[in-house]
Parts: C-alpha cells; sequence; structure tokens
C-alpha cells in the first residue's frame, strides 16, 4: 500500500492527485446540494455536457495515466512526457465519452412560464380581475400562448388591451398583469 501511495505522490501522478481530491470535495458539494451542474467546457470538443461531469472523468483518466506513465518511467524528462501523455489521452478517452453522454443533457435552457414576465400580452377575455382572466402572450421564439392572468388591487382590464406581466404565482399558476401603454 506504501508504494502505491509513494506512486500517487510522485511526480507526474502527484499533479492530478490533488484535482482528484478536489473532484471528489465537488461531488459532495453536487450530493449535499450546495452546487448544481451547469457550465459546459465547449472548447477541445468538450461541450455538450456540464463541466462538473467532463473534468470528473478527464482528471480521474489523467491521474491514471499519469500514475501508470510515472511507473513504467524513472528519469525526469520522461516522467514531464508522461505527464503530456497522460494530458492528451485523458483528453481524447473524456471526448470519447462525451459523446454519447451529450444525449442525456438538453441543449440550452428549457423554457419555462417565468420566460413570460416582463413581457406584454394581450387579454382575450371580457375582463381581467383579481380573480380571473386570461391572456395572449407572444413567446421569443414567436409561438403564442393563452395564459391564466389576475390584477392586483383595483385594476380592471378589457378584451383587447395590452398588459404587462410583472409576476407569476407558481402556487396559483397564474401571472400578475398590469396596464401598459407601448412607447413609441
Amino acid at each position: 500500500m506504501s508504494d502505491f501511495i509513494d506512486a500517487a505522490l510522485d511526480f507526474p501522478a502527484v499533479v492530478f492527485t490533488f484535482l482528484l481530491l478536489v473532484v471528489v470535495a465537488y461531488w459532495l458539494i453536487v450530493l449535499t446540494g450546495l452546487a448544481e451542474l451547469d457550465d459546459e467546457l465547449p472548447w477541445l470538443g468538450l461541450g455538450g455536457v456540464p463541466a462538473g461531469v467532463t473534468l470528473s472523468l478527464l482528471i480521474p483518466i489523467a491521474w491514471f495515466l499519469s500514475l501508470a506513465g510515472g511507473l513504467l518511467v524513472s528519469h525526469t524528462l520522461l516522467r514531464v512526457a508522461v505527464l503530456a501523455v497522460a494530458l492528451t489521452g485523458a483528453w481524447y478517452i473524456t471526448r470519447l465519452l462525451v459523446i454519447p453522454l451529450r444525449k442525456l443533457f438538453p441543449d440550452g435552457k428549457q423554457p419555462s412560464r417565468a420566460d413570460f414576465v416582463g413581457q406584454s400580452c394581450v387579454i382575450r377575455t371580457g375582463e381581467v380581475t383579481g380573480a380571473f382572466g386570461q391572456a395572449e402572450v407572444t413567446a421569443t421564439d414567436g409561438s403564442t400562448a393563452i395564459i391564466q392572468v389576475r390584477t392586483t388591487g383595483s385594476d380592471v382590464l378589457g378584451r383587447g388591451e395590452t398588459a404587462l406581466i410583472f409576476e407569476y404565482d407558481a402556487n396559483g399558476e397564474f401571472f400578475y398583469v398590469m396596464p401598459f401603454e407601448r412607447q413609441l
């Protein structure tokens, strides 16, 4: 066991040993919910999968290759070459592994009802009050949707009027609107 620890703490594997500990800590943080899988690494062909997943593949592979290579060679100059080969090999293997993983992660941001907040809409029912109303809103992709809307206070909006969506009530599944006149 001490030979393994010596090899893991010897150059070139030591570079990735500490990064491997960072990966383990990262996944513990993700599992506790304090962090989320987010950004991608589109450079060098590693996009389409969150950066945490990509680096969690790249670092252990590079660590293993540098550990194995470090055990095979003893000259310092050759160990520098092992480091370069480990990085290149890890990148290539990770790139191959990322290709099928891209199918598990959808492209871009998923549409949400909150995307309508800040947009204008046209009232489609006879009137909109604090208890009832519907409006038509145009999404950024050009499609339209009929949504449930409500006013606050004493505002009452009539059919055909333009309103501004300023908040979404997730519990009631409706949007709050207010009178809105477009500026020319």
